[in-house]
């Protein structure tokens, strides 16, 4: 059963405007005159609505208060236990129809006598700019992980008015959120980018600097996402950073995604209860690295970047090392004793188990992207030097473990909701 809304810890901390208090000479932030403000003076814009009494930021940014949106989905669980961790508070933004058993978020909810009131959830959705501003004015979070969006590529090609407004207008709405409630100085801001932004890649590897090709609704929309990002912090001087994130996995990836797909697929073939593997293209080469890893790295980019004098920058959080997708299968089947042998090409090329001679693997062409992305390949070395951030689990590990998970789970007939 969802919990209902719970309130964050305000200790210290009036939700008063000067208007409210009777105090308007108190006011932080003074509207402008509108007979004089004519919507261009940079001096003149229009303040945040109902400003509050905060503390300097320094005192503020002490109560260690996490806002999580996407936070049932895998970097959200994760994000969830890492920061309750640390000490924070955590609140995340749920959907009516979200999953509540997904990840660990249900043992979360269910241990708080562990951690008395420091995990909330909250109806919301990031479609809805009224909910954001509420919960930003009531939680008033010290940092907001935009982990949120319709992040499924294939699906966003048909989607691709609902991927916009989640995943481009949503994060737009989100920093409008922070804005609204005078919360600019006060609350850092991380974005979830992702690797499918390069698309088609201009250089080999992809760094910050390399120009963006996305190939995709998905990454279209993502990329209006990692440009207003930066706009608020140019504009407004946000503590805002954008995360571009390489592929990262785990056993909490949704199965509608082609490793945590493959990796289901084997344990059932293995427990013969499925008989054939079915994917599109097994040549596209990703960047895989083990979720778990990249949440210490979005922590980091909000904790400042290695002194107090240098202004937040964005950052690619990637292995440096790519796979084809056939190799992630062979590896995966390799987990559990079956060796493949290839035959065919182009869609009717397959893989025999060499054991037994059963086809194993099949290609659909339902399952080839409009536009394909063939190569992506992340440069870490901006993350590793300023962060001190570095990858620790490998490929080969990362396989093992996905794979092992799913025969534990098809052992015991658990179905997860993704």
């Amino acid at each position: 059963m969802l919990p209902g809304v719970r309130p964050g810890a305000l200790s210290g901390i009036h939700n008063l405007s000067a208007r409210d208090s009777g105090d308007h000479s108190q006011s932080t932030h003074p509207s402008p005159r509108a007979s004089h403000w004519d919507g261009n003076s940079a001096s003149e814009l229009p303040a945040a609505f109902a400003p509050l009494n905060l503390p300097p930021p320094e005192e503020y940014f002490q109560r260690k208060v996490a806002l999580i949106s996407g936070i049932t989905g895998q970097d959200g669980s994760y994000l969830t236990e890492f920061l309750l961790e640390k000490g924070y508070t955590v609140h995340g933004i749920i959907r009516r129809s979200s999953s509540f058993n997904t990840g660990r978020l249900h043992h979360l909810y269910e241990d708080q006598h562990e951690r008395p009131n420091k995990f909330h959830l909250h109806y919301g959705d990031l479609t809805d700019s009224t909910a954001l501003v509420f919960l930003m004015a009531r939680i008033l979070p010290t940092e907001v992980y935009n982990l949120g969006a319709q992040s499924h590529v294939k699906v966003s090609f048909s989607l691709a008015e609902y991927t916009a407004d989640v995943d481009a207008i949503g994060t737009l709405r989100l920093l409008d959120a922070i804005r609204t409630c005078g919360l600019t100085k006060h609350c850092r801001f991380y974005q979830a980018s992702t690797s499918e932004l390069y698309g088609l890649v201009q250089e080999v590897p992809q760094s910050e600097t390399t120009p963006f090709y996305p190939r995709s609704p998905y990454g279209v929309a993502k990329l209006y996402a990692y440009w207003i990002t930066v706009n608020y912090r140019e504009a407004y001087g946000m503590y805002a950073v954008n995360g571009i994130l390489f592929n990262h996995e785990s056993p909490r990836r949704g199965r509608t995604f082609v490793t945590r797909k493959i990796t289901r697929a084997v344990a059932e073939i293995y427990e013969k209860k499925q008989a054939c593997l079915w994917l599109g293209n097994l040549d596209a080469q990703r960047d895989w690295g083990h979720a778990n890893d990249y949440i210490e790295g979005m922590w980091l980019m909000l904790q400042g970047q290695g002194l107090p004098e240098e202004p937040p920058t964005d950052f690619v959080l990637a292995t440096g090392e790519t796979h084809p997708v056939r190799e992630f299968v062979e590896k995966a089947f390799g987990v559990v004793g079956i060796k493949l042998a290839w035959s065919g090409s182009g869609l009717d090329e397959e893989a025999r188990d060499v054991n037994t001679g059963k086809v194993v693997v099949k290609i659909d062409p339902q399952y080839f992207r409009p536009a394909e992305v063939e190569l992506l390949l992340g440069n870490p070395a901006k993350a590793e030097r300023m962060l001190g951030w570095k990858r620790k689990v490998n490929f080969e590990d990362l396989v093992k473990e996905m794979v092992e998970a799913d025969l534990t789970a098809v052992r015991n007939f658990v179905e997860d909701q993704n």
